[in-house]
């Protein structure tokens, strides 16, 4: 928001209120859908209304109902006062309308999603749970975006604003994906033995058995711990069920027992 401020030579403060109406979400694209009248279309109603043709022939030369011809023209001042550009701001203006948010009218996804983040769940655990819970009821799953939007921007308040509360990062909206969640307590570990603690000779790749870990995630959420022997450089890699601590650590002890002893001596992990 401070460089968007200095673009404008404005403070962020008063740049924070128009993010704030869309909860820091990047509004989308506006489009018009392919079976909406046109300004061409509406170009051509008003030269045959003023040509004194029928909605009906009018129509059969678009190729559009008659129906749609006759409230076209009846929502814009009718044949007499029909205008083509004007009409066509308006529908434009009419079609700008805040959507209904897919859980409006969905009591059990509002309840669920509601009860879960007490625990101090994330949004994406708690769209993880209700993928679990209900794999083929795709009326009680909702993705971690939508319960994002549900509860960020201020036209879609469907969600109880207590539940900003209890989500790990209690913003009004959105923040930059390079932000760090470190201010709060989140992402550290406890007890971490800092990299300067590592063994000299793992510096200095004389002795074999010292290695370097990191997990990867894939598509589908999909995980694959690598494994990489500092001196040698050779390469192991172990499939993991998911990315909390239990999991690649479990993962981790199946490896290092398919090596000898003398070949294991240390393991550094990226963090």
């Amino acid at each position: 928001m401070s460089s968007i401020g200095r673009l404008f030579d404005r403070a962020s403060s008063s740049i924070y209120p128009l993010l704030e109406r869309s909860g820091g979400i990047r509004p989308p694209k506006r489009s018009r859908s392919r079976l909406a009248l046109t300004l061409v279309d509406r170009e051509e109603i008003s030269r045959g209304l003023m040509a004194n043709q029928s909605l009906r022939s009018i129509a059969r030369s678009l190729r559009r109902s008659t129906s749609t011809i006759s409230r076209e023209v009846s929502r814009n001042g009718g044949a007499s006062q029909y205008r083509a550009a004007p009409s066509d701001a308006a529908a434009w203006g009419r079609a700008h309308q805040p959507k209904t948010c897919e859980l409006a009218g969905n009591a059990y996804l509002c309840r669920a999603i509601s009860a879960k983040p007490t625990r101090n769940w994330s949004r994406q655990q708690v769209a993880g749970w209700l993928m679990r819970e209900h794999p083929d009821e795709d009326d009680k799953r909702v993705s971690h975006e939508t319960i994002y939007r549900s509860l960020f921007i201020q036209t879609r308040g469907v969600l109880r604003k207590q539940f900003l509360a209890h989500l790990r990062a209690t913003r009004s909206i959105r923040r930059s994906r390079h932000a760090i969640l470190k201010r709060i307590g989140l992402g550290r570990f406890n007890d971490a033995v800092s990299i300067r603690d590592r063994p000299a000779e793992a510096d200095d790749r004389a002795v074999p058995g010292n290695w370097e870990g990191d997990l990867t995630a894939g598509s589908g959420n999909s995980f694959i711990a690598t494994l990489v022997e500092r001196p040698s450089r050779f390469v192991m890699l172990a499939k993991v069920g998911n990315k909390d601590s239990h999991s690649v650590i479990q993962a981790l002890i199946e490896q290092s027992r398919k090596l000898p002893k003398e070949l294991y001596r240390s393991l550094t992990w990226d963090r």
